[in-house]
């Protein structure tokens, strides 16, 4: 059951991309990119290796560049011309073998409101959600993270800039509360000028246990609700898979950091196996 509430705005001040320089992460830097755009916010880029010295600053993902093929810059164009479309960009290198270490001491010094981070590999994403981790990922709990799979197009598209964000998916349950994950996924349909959207409600158990939430009202949006029964991951991502979801949106525990929310969890099942891009939402 849901009841109607006017259109919530997203705000985003800051975001932060972590890259690996690989080509896998070019799609997620592409929504890193395409977001601080329209919300022209800051952008932090932040590379971390053992040997400085092997690398340029042009190794970083070009944003000029990027953007020259977007057609939202003519070639040859100043670094300047950037900052006059709105992100506000800032590239980082830090020398250290452990990244993550590094990544999460930038984050406490410099917290951020959303994190894009590419999953290009089983082995990289565990590395980042296994990893003993004593600081949470950013100094408060309600830090999002987008996670963008290998091989998924993702809602940006990384040829032209394009938004394609019309099937939204949202496992809700009772814990944790689902509100938070509702008003975020309007509020980011709203910010990228989203006018037609079906936003999925799914609980896997009984109708009866299937919690209340509000719902924003914005014409030629729809709200709709699904309950099944059975294995809570499975049922997730078949749903996710079958209706081809643009973006799977869900609320995390988020008591002691977003990792800590994650590792061992259904989220963390979720986000891996997940068609699409995933943005989870620690909530208290």
């Amino acid at each position: 059951m849901h009841t109607q509430t006017a259109t919530p705005s997203l705000s985003l001040e800051s975001i932060f991309h972590p890259s690996d320089f690989s080509q896998a992460s070019e799609v997620a830097f592409a929504h890193a990119l395409k977001l601080a755009l329209v919300a022209s916010t800051e952008l932090h880029i932040m590379h971390v290796t053992p040997e400085t010295n092997l690398v340029h600053w042009t190794d970083f993902p070009g944003v000029r560049s990027l953007l020259v093929r977007w057609g939202l810059l003519p070639e040859g164009s100043a670094q300047e011309e950037v900052a006059r479309l709105g992100p506000r960009v800032q590239k980082i290198l830090a020398s250290d073998a452990d990244p993550v270490d590094s990544i999460l001491h930038y984050l406490r010094d410099h917290p951020t409101d959303l994190v894009v981070l590419a999953t290009h590999q089983r082995e990289g994403l565990a590395r980042w959600l296994h990893k003993a981790v004593a600081a949470p990922l950013a100094r408060r709990a309600g830090t999002m993270t987008l996670f963008v799979p290998h091989g998924a197009e993702g809602f940006v598209s990384l040829a032209d800039g394009a938004i394609s964000l019309q099937r939204l998916l949202l496992p809700i349950d009772t814990v944790p509360p689902p509100q938070a994950a509702v008003t975020v996924a309007a509020g980011l349909a709203g910010m990228l000028g989203c006018d037609q959207v079906t936003f999925t409600l799914v609980h896997v158990g009984t109708a009866g246990d299937m919690p209340a939430v509000q719902t924003p009202h914005h014409t030629g949006w729809t709200w709709e609700s699904v309950v099944r029964q059975g294995h809570i991951v499975e049922q997730i991502l078949d749903i996710g898979t079958t209706r081809s979801a643009d973006l799977i949106v869900l609320a995390t525990q988020g008591h002691h950091g977003f990792l800590d929310a994650l590792r061992g969890s259904t989220s963390e099942r979720i986000v891996r196996g997940a068609p699409c891009p995933v943005l989870a939402i620690p909530v208290r």
